[in-house]
């Protein structure tokens, strides 16, 4: 969410981190320095499935904050400027975290303060109706429901979402639903090339929409996973009007939470402000307490951390989305009771890994080289060290069900800082020995930092590497290109919901391959392939997980297309006047619903 990410976790992504956006977590603030066995026990609740939640469940309004308070604005110290706001192209973390506060879909997490998640419905009056085995869901839309300038959000605005995520100019954000409707990869795109701009649609027995009121999606195969899908923030509801604007809708969106857009300056500021047609009693999830935030960008984690410990003036009442406590200040911080009060971390879902592209580096020998030449613990130690991070060995993060703790298969754990004779002789044996390598990675102080230990580290064991300084505001989309032209470039992916279909089929299936598509090393590899068709078919969840476990050893030991770094940790500050502060297990960061100013 993906790669770092929730997209990418991107989850993801998309996404995905501590130095970059990834496409879940921890206490509700108040850090204490116990944070292993704090995150080791929250990791293994969030592999745990997700409840779906009832009719009573999904009514608003959502349950009050302790102590909250009306009215403020909270400042926002960002390092990165959004490089989308049309929700079908969100999937990377900071955008995610956006989303929560001015985008709705059909349904969406519930947290309480323990925790504990529950899907319920959004704009839907439940988390949806199954029927014929899983093949049929249906959604009933909510009363009150409307969008921003005051237009009621009805089906025919759901139908409209969906359908245009085919459209060719929609290339970042989740494929799960496009896909289980009309096929597999890329083949999706072809049930309706042009979206619904030219007056196409998708046959009734795909979606269909019998009313104002009611969205019924037929697939050809059993879906069981459909409500955690439509939690993304990528499936946010669209208008079916003269407002979407196509290509240009990433520029000015429609909104229907509780803040919409009333000023964005690309790469400066942002300012969000009360969306008045939002109605708390449609909305089991988010709160309305503030008036608005006061959005800045370029604020690296150094510059975001002292203002926050300062805690002087504005900065009282201000906090980060996505930035976290810089490395080098957290003993500082941990050591000062004013800031170690302020607060929250968690085990986020991602794994950061080196991905290798495969279209140009085909020997498995080079890419193992690579693999055991990483200097991991350095890296772990760039990134804020135990608060930032653990060694990882494999591509499955302790979040997701069917993590093996221990597994090892390239002796990081043993050997963290790396075995560059091992690494060297692997080189010598593919006879690569002085092989220039192009390693991409992005401008920030976090990954310049990483950048020389690795280059160190890749040079020791033989290795030319050239590296290549890339924004990064736009470092998915650039490192999504199918012809990237780089050899090596760090990725972040976590789990879009806990279970590792989320992470293997749109990280390593051939068949996802395309622009913006998550497959960052470019695998193709009919084994893996088949394997994830034969496992989607597996109806016993814990069968189902084991199998899952089998083909990440396969892609990791038989395959290696990215070099397992590290397993994720966090740790964010806020001002002193912020209260309803938590960790939130779905977007990965503070939670932005809860918020608000103390008097």
């Amino acid at each position: 969410m993906n790669a770092l990410s929730s997209r990418r976790a991107r989850a993801v992504f998309v996404a995905m981190a501590a130095g970059s956006l990834a496409l879940t977590g921890c206490s509700s603030g108040g850090g204490t320095g116990k944070d292993k066995s704090q995150t080791d026990k929250n990791a293994a609740a969030q592999a745990k499935a997700v409840p779906l939640g009832n009719a009573a469940q999904s009514t608003g309004p959502a349950a009050p904050v302790a102590g909250a308070q009306p009215g403020g604005t909270i400042t926002v110290y960002q390092r990165d400027s959004y490089n989308h706001l049309d929700p079908a192209q969100m999937y990377v973390s900071d955008m995610g975290d956006l989303s929560k506060l001015i985008f709705r879909g059909l349904t969406t997490f519930k947290q309480d303060d323990e925790g504990n998640k529950t899907v319920v419905g959004d704009l839907a009056t439940d988390a949806g109706q199954m029927s014929d085995g899983g093949k049929t869901w249906t959604y009933k839309l909510k009363d009150g429901i409307k969008f921003e300038d005051g237009k009621p959000i009805t089906s025919k605005d759901i139908r409209h979402t969906f359908e245009r995520q085919y459209a060719k100019f929609i290339t970042e954000g989740p494929t799960y639903v496009q896909q289980w409707l009309s096929g597999d990869g890329t083949a999706y795109r072809k049930a309706l090339p042009d979206g619904p701009y030219k007056g196409d649609h998708l046959p009734k027995s795909v979606l269909d929409t019998p009313d104002d009121k009611t969205v019924v999606f037929h697939f050809q195969k059993p879906q069981t996973q459909l409500p955690y899908a439509l939690t993304m923030a990528g499936y946010s509801v669209v208008p079916d009007s003269d407002k979407d604007t196509k290509e240009n809708y990433d520029v000015k969106p429609v909104c229907a939470g509780p803040y919409k857009i009333a000023d964005f300056k690309s790469g400066k500021s942002m300012q969000l402000v009360k969306n008045t047609n939002w109605d708390p009693k449609t909305d089991p999830m988010r709160h309305q307490y503030v008036d608005g935030f006061s959005i800045t960008f370029n604020h690296q984690a150094s510059d975001s951390t002292k203002r926050l410990m300062a805690d002087q003036g504005v900065d009282k009442t201000a906090i980060s989305f996505t930035n976290v406590v810089e490395p080098t200040l957290t003993k500082q911080v941990l050591d000062t009771p004013g800031a170690s009060k302020r607060l929250v971390q968690g085990y986020q879902p991602y794994v950061w890994q080196m991905n290798m592209n495969m279209d140009r580096i085909k020997d498995k020998k080079i890419r193992d080289a690579i693999t055991y030449a990483m200097p991991n613990s350095q890296i772990v130690r760039i990134n804020g060290g135990s608060y930032g991070g653990e060694v990882a060995g494999g591509l499955l993060a302790p979040t997701v069900a069917g993590y093996k703790k221990g597994y090892d298969p390239y002796g990081k754990l043993t050997k963290p800082n790396g075995d560059p004779e091992k690494a060297k002789e692997l080189l010598k044996q593919a006879g690569k020995v002085g092989m220039k390598l192009v390693y991409a990675y992005s401008n920030t102080e976090i990954r310049q930092k990483e950048a020389v230990v690795i280059a160190d580290a890749l040079g020791k064991a033989g290795f030319n590497v050239q590296k290549k300084e890339v924004d990064a505001a736009s470092w998915y989309q650039q490192m999504g290109k199918v012809d990237n032209g780089f050899d090596i470039y760090m990725t972040g992916w976590g789990q879009d919901w806990p279970d590792a279909s989320t992470v293997i089929p749109p990280s390593y299936d051939g068949r996802q391959i395309q622009d913006g598509a998550a497959n960052y090393s470019h695998v193709r590899d009919q084994h893996i392939s088949d394997e994830i068709d034969r496992i989607k078919k597996i109806t016993d969840i814990q069968q189902q997980t084991a199998e899952w476990e089998k083909l990440h050893q396969y892609i990791v030991e038989k395959v290696n297309p990215a070099a397992p770094v590290f397993y994720t940790k966090l740790l964010q500050m806020y001002g002193s006047k912020i209260g309803g502060a938590r960790y939130n297990t779905d977007v990965n960061y503070l939670d932005p619903t809860t918020l608000f100013i103390k008097k």
